[in-house]
């Protein structure tokens, strides 16, 4: 009987001691499964809420990396400036400080210039990476592109810089002749020379004032607001108007041709300064006794039709490592010229934005020793190419009649028929 006693008490304890054994390792192996691993760090979706979204709305580009330093999240922005490959951050100065930020858990500010990836280009990148804890794991990297705000700043710089200095010389030239004026009252012969000379940059000066003016208008305002239909054919006689006193006293002869009754939209007096200005410049740096003609056509786009008015020479023409550069502002072929002829080196700048700022563009053929070519393409009038329809129906005797019958060959042989050569095969780039 006490032998039976101790085998179930021993059964028993046995019993207890294989429940307690089985019961821990349960909770051992509950504890094992509820413990993070290193692959489930990747695997698991870890942003918290709304991360992903505002990320995605951001226009900053967004790398989030965890604490394998592996990308979590990553912008199309990121890609596409080349910050992330194989899905790590490749800019090793941006890694350093997301694994400082991870470590003290500082936000972290700077500016980096990278080099352009597989484009060929020797220009940098400026960036600015700004990185912030996310969470307990994540580290947030934002990167603002400022490359253009960058060139914005270089041009505003280079933009003073040159006003200054084309400032400086007429306001300096007008100082030096007041002093000799007076040194030389005794003098009339030489009051009168001096006076004469302060004319020169007195004129000088105001026209550089005028064009920094015009500049400033044709960028801030647009031409599109006070819009109406003008004429080609009153451009072209206001730019010829405008420049016919320097080009009879070089006894240069100027020429319009082209096609008649065009009209395009937009701004009259911008449109007028435009060509005015190209009309301008082929009348100063062509020799004397040569030719500068004007022509206006329609062409054929996608888009719609275009009107465009070529201004050739037989100048000095622009060699091509300076056609990249003409419409530049302040910029001059030669300033030597320039200085002689008064010319400020914003002509051409304004002539580029009120061409964009109406839809179109300007272009240069040249070749040096042989003259240039400048072409100012524009949009027609939409109206003006209606009417100029209606009324080819309504009168066989206008003008315009004779012109649309014989189609695109009779537009172009008036283009081309501009005593104004040598230039490019058809007047035209």
């Amino acid at each position: 009987m006490d032998v039976n006693a101790a085998v179930a008490a021993a059964a028993a304890i046995a019993g207890v001691c294989t429940g307690v054994i089985a019961m821990l390792a349960f909770r051992w192996s509950e504890r094992d499964q509820k413990r993070p691993t290193r692959t489930s760090l990747h695997t698991d979706p870890v942003l918290p809420p709304g991360v992903d979204t505002v990320l995605s709305v951001l226009r900053s580009s967004a790398v989030v990396l965890d604490e394998a330093d592996s990308v979590v999240k990553a912008s199309s922005a990121a890609y596409a400036l080349g910050l992330v490959r194989g899905g790590k951050l490749a800019v090793e100065p941006m890694l350093q400080m997301a694994r400082d930020t991870r470590r003290d858990g500082e936000i972290r500010q700077v500016e980096l210039d990278l080099p352009r990836r597989g484009t060929g280009r020797g220009d940098a990148l400026a960036v600015s990476a700004r990185v912030a804890p996310l969470g307990s794991r994540l580290v947030l990297l934002l990167v603002e592109d400022l490359t253009e705000a960058r060139r914005i700043e270089a041009v505003r710089r280079d933009f003073v810089a040159n006003v200054s200095h084309e400032l400086k010389t007429p306001v300096g030239a007008l100082s030096l002749l007041s002093e000799a004026v007076t040194d030389a009252s005794d003098d009339p012969e030489a009051v009168e020379r001096f006076a004469g000379r302060m004319q020169i940059e007195a004129t000088r000066l105001t026209n550089l004032v005028q064009e920094l003016i015009d500049l400033s208008r044709v960028q801030n305002d647009d031409p599109l607001e006070d819009a109406e239909p003008v004429r080609v054919d009153e451009l072209v006689a206001e730019a010829i108007d405008r420049c016919r006193q320097p080009a009879a006293t070089k006894q240069i002869t100027m020429a319009a041709g082209g096609t008649a009754d065009l009209q395009i939209w937009g701004n009259r007096g911008q449109l007028a300064a435009a060509l005015g200005n190209l009309v301008e410049n082929a009348v100063n740096y062509s020799p004397a006794r040569t030719r500068v003609g004007i022509a206006a056509r329609r062409v054929s786009a996608p888009g719609g039709d275009l009107v465009e008015i070529a201004v050739t020479d037989q100048g000095i023409g622009i060699s091509e490592r300076d056609k990249e550069r003409v419409f530049e502002r302040f910029y001059r072929v030669d300033p030597a010229r320039s200085r002689a002829t008064g010319g400020t080196g914003l002509g051409l700048a304004i002539v580029k934005h009120v061409a964009a700022s109406h839809g179109g563009e300007v272009t240069v053929w040249s070749s040096e020793g042989q003259g240039s070519t400048f072409t100012l393409r524009l949009p027609e009038a939409a109206a003006a190419r209606n009417s100029a329809q209606t009324a080819l129906s309504d009168g066989p005797g206008d003008v315009r009649d004779e012109d649309d019958a014989h189609g695109p060959d009779r537009t172009t042989t008036a283009y081309e028929s501009i005593p104004a050569a040598p230039a490019a095969p058809e007047v035209l780039p």
